[in-house]
């Protein structure tokens, strides 16, 4: 091959190579988004307790309340489990610390309410111008009931705990609770109501402490009314269970 053809030869080659198609990079595939939030978790549950009052008299009682959120199971030392929301009356007999425990899908959480309970007060002693029945009278003291209902009402709570206070520091003493209606609806009727808020008032007195065996009731339904008269205000006085001693 001589000069002229070689030279030819090479550029023929030289133009062939860079007329063919550039190859180009693959580019791979874009990476997942690493820095995307993680799913939202469940808020961890609040809760509140409160003790009213804060400071009590041995035998006088609490009421605790208590508000719980984004919590599903709610519940208080010694007094078991509970909605997640509510008001209960207690009767501490010595300065306690009750203590709430709140579950629920984002965790646990927990809340406390202080008691203080001050000793009892200093047993009275009868004067000797004083019968132990009139004792008893000035101690104990009847409680009264809405119309048409056996229900313990709040200011009845309040007067049963000093009763049963009383009942506890004499333990010799038996009663025998009346249960009393006003003069409206059947003889039947009222004798089954009578009957009911009596057992009502002896309930009370045994969940505060008092022996079951020391109290006896009796129904009188309307046949035995502390006032004639046929108004509210007379037959409110006739809406009770009443105590005296059991001779």
């Amino acid at each position: 091959m001589n000069l002229r053809k070689s030279v030819a030869v090479s550029f023929a080659l030289l133009l062939a190579l860079t007329t063919l198609p550039g190859c180009k990079k693959k580019q791979s595939a874009p990476l997942a988004d690493e820095t995307a939030p993680p799913p939202a978790s469940s808020p961890a549950p609040t809760a509140v307790l409160r003790a009213t009052p804060t400071v009590i008299s041995a035998g006088d009682q609490v009421q605790l309340s208590w508000r719980t959120m984004d919590a599903t199971a709610v519940s208080i030392d010694g007094l078991g489990n509970l909605p997640t929301a509510g008001v209960k009356t207690v009767t501490p007999n010595q300065s306690t610390t009750y203590h709430l425990t709140a579950t629920g899908p984002g965790g646990t959480v927990e809340a406390t309410a202080d008691v203080t309970v001050n000793g009892k007060p200093a047993v009275e002693v009868p004067t000797s111008s004083m019968s132990a029945e009139e004792e008893f009278k000035s101690q104990v003291q009847d409680i009264f009931f809405d119309y048409d209902t056996y229900d313990i009402r709040g200011d009845a709570q309040a007067t049963l705990a000093k009763d049963a206070d009383f009942l506890n520091r004499n333990s010799s003493i038996k009663i025998v609770i009346g249960g009393y209606c006003d003069e409206r609806g059947s003889d039947e009727y009222n004798l089954a109501l009578g009957q009911n808020r009596a057992d009502a008032a002896k309930n009370a007195l045994v969940t505060a402490g008092v022996a079951a065996n020391r109290i006896r009731v009796v129904s009188f339904g309307k046949e035995k009314p502390f006032c004639t008269e046929s108004n509210e205000q007379c037959w409110q006085l006739n809406r009770r269970a009443g105590f005296a001693i059991d001779k």
